[in-house]
């Protein structure tokens, strides 16, 4: 089986507990999410990024969170050390698009691990899904903006199945390492 990893947003504005986007959880995910990399092949590494000028209700996001409003070389986006690799930047939420899906290819499987399970993981793996793309979420391996809110989402992606599968680390590393 061929399988793709996509590491969501394993950024500086994510893992800094002095941001005000700091993820809960970021720093007990970075082991699992190192395992995966090592194990794959295939590794994309996306980046959430604001837009150069935001539309839409992306106005009204970027009110409440000026701070963000910087540009893509900024510090706050970048991957946190340790990471690199392939990269796609995205402005939205769901880091599925054109950039990710010509990485992917012709994969049987999209492996997502990352933050937040309950944004840009969710938002990634149900449009993977959409487009017919067979997505599993390591459970393990991602964190939400707390431990409800991460199980919330696992609990709806469950809810896509057989599009979306909730799998362990250990259950990833033995079928795709």
């Amino acid at each position: 089986m061929r399988s793709h990893l996509a590491v969501i947003d394993m950024q500086n504005v994510f893992a800094d507990p002095a941001s005000q986007w700091c993820t809960p959880g970021f720093a007990d995910i970075v082991e699992p999410v190192q395992k995966l990399v090592a194990a794959f092949r295939d590794v994309t590494f996306t980046r959430f990024v604001a837009p150069a000028k935001p539309v839409g209700a992306w106005r009204l996001y970027y009110q409440r969170w000026p701070f963000a409003l910087q540009p893509p070389h900024a510090e706050i986006y970048q991957l946190v050390d340790g990471f690199h690799g392939a990269t796609v930047d995205e402005i939205t939420f769901g880091k599925w698009g054109p950039a990710l899906a010509r990485r992917v290819g012709d994969a049987d499987v999209l492996v997502l691990a990352g933050v937040a399970t309950d944004c840009c993981v969710l938002s990634t793996a149900l449009a993977a899904a959409d487009a017919g793309v067979v997505t599993w979420i390591v459970a393990d391996a991602c964190a939400g903006m707390d431990d409800e809110a991460h199980e919330r989402a696992l609990a709806i992606a469950r809810g896509y199945s057989p599009h979306i599968e909730v799998k362990s680390l250990d259950e990833v590393l033995s079928c795709c390492a």
